[in-house]
């Protein structure tokens, strides 16, 4: 089975590996070849345009930064649902806007293709270890073929229901890592403040009622100065708009994590963008000595 797969960044050459590893023939698409070396002298085969990519391909995977990356991708004259053949089954992996993947969805649809929303969460290790969650919106007949495919890359894998609803699930996700993360930022920050360490304390905090995944990795991180992206803040205030986005259609207003989303907004501004989400830890640590 051939296995296009475009969006080849932190998590993506990762979880390519894991495809290769499981025995799938996996092609590539990279906007940068440069960047994707190490694949080809892999083994992976490159293509020079996603145009002659999902024409080779069963399954397409992408997982692209924005809703307007996602986009241009899937709609664009050269680019997927233009391209791929009938009976293809496209596996969009990004996290982004539920009502962009019900309208990929009609599009593949009309098409004769196959279209699934599966955002994932696990970060770059997650990526790496193959242990990624993943949240699949779509037809349940769809999803049961792939599943061996998503079992390639992640070890919790969630059918959610139709259409869209893989990104509600992922968006309700991020909702609970900002609470987290922020949380996690103010408990080492008040450790600071009161002259305590909080490397000495982060894995007493871990194993209690405040342990959290954040706490347990991403504290540990910031504290030894690892800012680098596991997920990064960019991608993260684009998920946090989208929760906040679809929230307000539904007249749900969720104050923390505009707050949190304001708090990233304001590090992006501050040249943290690219940066990973643990920086939070280590803007909170600066913002003390100011």
């Amino acid at each position: 089975m051939n296995i296009g797969f475009i969006g080849l960044g932190v998590m993506g050459k990762a979880m390519a590996r894991n495809l290769k590893k499981a025995g799938f023939e996996v092609l590539i698409y990279a906007r940068h070849p440069e960047k994707v070396r190490d694949l080809v002298s892999e083994g992976f085969k490159l293509y020079g345009t996603i145009k002659e990519l999902v024409q080779d391909s069963e399954i397409v995977i992408t997982i692209v930064g924005f809703p307007s990356d996602v986009r241009e991708v899937y709609f664009d004259e050269d680019k997927i649902i233009n391209n791929a053949k009938p009976g293809t089954i496209l596996l969009d992996m990004t996290t982004s806007s539920p009502t962009l993947a019900q309208e990929i969805h009609q599009k593949a649809k009309e098409r004769n293709i196959h279209s699934l929303d599966c955002p994932v969460t696990g970060g770059d290790l997650g990526a790496r270890n193959g242990t990624l969650t993943i949240f699949v919106g779509g037809d349940q007949d769809i999803y049961e073929k792939v599943l061996p495919v998503l079992k390639a890359m992640g070890t919790t894998i969630a059918y959610v229901g139709g259409p869209g609803s893989g990104q509600h699930a992922k968006l309700a996700n991020q909702i609970a890592i900002a609470g987290a993360i922020s949380g996690v930022a103010e408990a080492v920050a008040y450790a600071w403040a009161n002259g305590l360490d909080p490397k000495a304390l982060v894995d007493i905090w871990a194993s209690g009622s405040a342990g959290s995944w954040q706490m347990k990795n991403n504290a540990p991180r910031a504290l030894n100065g690892d800012l680098a992206p596991g997920f990064f803040i960019k991608h993260f205030i684009k998920d946090m708009n989208l929760a906040l986005s679809e929230s307000e259609s539904k007249g749900i207003e969720l104050k923390v994590l505009k707050t949190v989303r304001d708090l990233y907004q304001e590090m992006a501004e501050r040249g943290f963008a690219d940066l990973g989400t643990q920086a939070i830890i280590d803007y909170y640590n600066k913002s003390k000595k100011e």
